[in-house]
This record gives structure tokens, sequence and C-alpha cells, in this order.
């Protein structure tokens, strides 16, 4: 399949079916969120190194380890397809499956393994939240990445279940974009998540408004250097500070735009004092223990500072345009301009808009085949294989680390699916 809508094409339950009061009902059951939250214990480390006031959170779906770290310090947790499905390899749901089967009969094939992933991945994130009492990301089922209304469905049941804490991850596909657009209107809280660029996440911003947009920036680090570009570092640190400047300056002052920045996927502590002052970190759990092992002083705020990243000299800087990923140009600004004062009505009319405006690679279309490569490739694609389109501009790293890492989530969530498979009756 490729990265084209495909409306109407998910077999979907009805946010207002019955079914779903009862598919409800059983995620709750055992699940007490009216009792006192347990008493948390703060921590001198990170009230005093934390300087610059960022909030915390921990990228981890794992209780018993995030248990051992948890403090008033943090606020949040992040969830995605592949934290998840560690989680459902331990066999800590093979239980509940069949009895989950039994609410969602009437369904067959990938339709009963999605909607059964649903009740687990909510059931474990009400877990979290009854450990926590935190805001809980919660992530929908890959299937739905490039199809708006089953976004839509499977993001009004997530928000109905715990509408206090839990957050929608919805990827930035064109689908997604305008699926989070309705959602906001409806005052449901998304997280824009697999952005790579101050540019994508000034669209994001600009467009649909999400609750928070990200920076994947670990990945953008790796992608430099294990493609021999350069050294890799601060690309990533460098790219969230722009974007954090880009969704700050157009939020500030509109009332309806609330969005925050998140720094993600973080691979070691050194990172967070060059992160100081961006909204939203959410660090690994061996990022947080290596942390608390190593850092020393207090964060100041490098909201004010440019990084500055270099290429090997052998590289000619035109056959990679790393740029892109942290400049917001005026072409995208005007592409911005038009959408609001025209929006578009679903992800392809989106991606029409954008090639209009020479930004084919904002959005670009891949054929089946080239879908596969980046899925082979795996988190970090190969930039040789596709340097040409990156030069003819209908394509970009950051448009293409989107995909990859939606590849990515989208295997984790076929083995997820899988031991789904061998637990039905």
């Amino acid at each position: 399949m490729s990265n084209l809508d495909t409306a109407k094409s998910i077999e979907i339950i009805s946010p207002d079916s019955p079914q779903v009061e009862r598919i409800a009902a059983f995620v709750h059951d055992g699940i007490d969120l009216d009792s006192p939250p347990r008493e948390v214990q703060p921590s001198s480390f990170w009230q005093r190194i934390n300087g610059a006031e960022t909030s915390l959170w921990i990228d981890s779906g794992d209780i018993e380890s995030i248990d051992s770290l948890w403090n008033e310090q943090f606020s949040g947790l992040t969830t995605n397809n592949t934290l998840l499905n560690r989680e459902i390899q331990n066999g800590i749901y093979d239980d509940l499956i069949p009895s989950a089967q039994d609410l969602v009969g009437n369904l067959r094939g990938q339709a009963l393994l999605r909607e059964i992933a649903f009740i687990l991945n909510v059931r474990h994130a009400l877990r979290l939240v009854e450990r926590f009492r935190c805001d809980v990301s919660v992530e929908l089922h890959t299937d739905v990445a490039n199809d708006t209304e089953a976004t839509l469905a499977y993001a009004r049941r997530c928000h109905q279940i715990c509408p206090e804490f839990f957050i929608v991850k919805v990827p930035l596909t064109p689908a997604g974009l305008i699926a989070i657009k309705q959602l906001r209107d409806e005052d449901i809280r998304v997280n824009c998540t697999l952005g790579f660029s101050a540019r994508q996440n000034y669209v994001a911003t600009a467009l649909s408004r999400p609750s928070f947009v990200n920076v994947f920036l670990g990945r953008l680090n790796s992608y430099v250097a294990e493609n021999q570009l350069g050294d890799g570092n601060l690309v990533g640190e460098k790219t969230t500070l722009a974007s954090q400047g880009e969704v700050a300056t157009f939020t500030r002052g509109l009332s309806r735009t609330d969005t925050r920045q998140i720094a993600a996927s973080l691979r070691e502590a050194s990172q967070l004092p060059r992160l100081a002052g961006v909204d939203v970190i959410t660090m690994p759990l061996k990022v947080a223990r290596q942390a608390e092992e190593t850092l020393q002083d207090p964060w100041q705020s490098q909201l004010h500072d440019t990084y500055d990243v270099h290429l090997f000299d052998k590289i000619d800087p035109e056959t990679v345009h790393l740029e892109k990923l942290w400049a917001v140009r005026k072409i995208e600004r005007s592409f911005v301009q038009k959408a609001i004062l025209s929006p578009p009505t679903d992800g392809d009319q989106l991606r029409e808009m954008a090639a209009d405006y020479d930004l084919e690679d904002l959005f670009p279309v891949m054929a089946d085949e080239q879908l596969s490569t980046i899925a082979e490739d795996g988190k970090i694609p190969n930039h040789q294989r596709w340097q040409d389109r990156i030069v003819r501009g209908d394509l970009a790293i950051d448009s293409l680390m989107t995909l990859a890492g939606l590849a990515s989530f989208t295997d984790a969530q076929a083995n997820l699916d899988q031991r789904i498979s061998e637990h039905l009756r």
C-alpha cells in the first residue's frame, strides 16, 4: 500500500455503538482512579538540576521500572507501538485476549486484531494512570495512520476512556493532520508524533493546533552519523531548539493554539542540558538513570543559543539539504497561509496543496516498493539510496525519517498483533 490516504477502507466500530461502552467498561474493570493518588517523593537531584523548569516525562511503559525512578518532578509518560509491544510480549495480557475477543467477536481478520490491540493499549495506559496519576500519551494502531476517519474514531474512543489523563498520539501524516485539527476542535488533546523538523512542526501547529509536537532528535543525529555525512553531533538538538522557537512564536498570543514542543528520542544524559528550556523533554529510563549518575550542574536555558552543525568536507551540502531540518522558509509560510485561508478537507488535498507550492518533499508520494525499502532499512534510512530525490526536491530528510519511523512502529505493531492472534480462541 502506498502512503496516500485510504479513506473508508478500514473497518471500525462506531464510537456511538453500545459495544464501545462495553469495551470501555471492560478496560476500566479493576482500575481505581477515584482513590487518592499515592504519595510521591520529591527528588533533590531533579529539583536542583532542572533550572530551566522544563517539564520532564518518562518514555516507557514498564510500570515497575518507572516506579523505581518516579518522583514529583516527573509529570508525564509517553508510550508508543514499540514500547507497548515490549510489554505485551512479556505475556502480561495473554489471559485478557480471549475475554477481549468475546467483546468484539463480530469482527474478523485484521479488524479483530486491531480492536483487541486497542483494548490492550488503553488497558495498559489506564494502569499507568492508576499508578502514576499523570498524563499518558497513547499511540493508535499504525493501520489508521493514513486514514482520517479511522483515526478520528479511535482517537475519540481513546479520549472518552480517560479524558483527564489520556493524550492521543497521531502521526504527522497528511491524513493525521486533518484528523488532529478536528480532534482539537472537539477539545481532545493530541500529541502529534513522528516529527523531525522545525518546518514540519510549524505546519502542524499552524494547521492543526495539536497539544504537542515532537522532534525525534536522537534519530536525526544517528542519520547523519550512520550515513557518514558528518559526526552527527547536535543535529537533533539544533533542530529541536529551532522547532521550539517556531512553535512558541506561532502560539504566542493566539488563544486557541497552545501547542508545546517535546524533545524526544534522547540517547544519553548529556543531551538534557543542551535542551534546557524546551517545553517538554521525554526521556528513556536509561537516560534518566544516567542523568542521576553523571549530571552535576543545574541546566541553563538554551533557547537563545544556536548550535553549530557540520558535514564532513567531502559531502556536498546540496546532496543533503540538512538546513531543512531547522529552517522555515518563506515558501512554507506562504503554503501555511494558503492552507489556513482555504483549509484542505482531506490528506490528499493537503498533499496537493503543498505540491502547488513546490513542497512535494513535505508529504512525498512513495510507491509500495519504496515504502518496503524504507521498512527494510529500519529507523535510520540509507541516505545514498534516496539522495537523488533529496537533490531533486521531492523528498527530504525530515519526511523520510517520518516514513521510517512509521514503518518501525508498524513492524512493532505487527509483532503485537501476532501475539494477539496466537491467543485467540
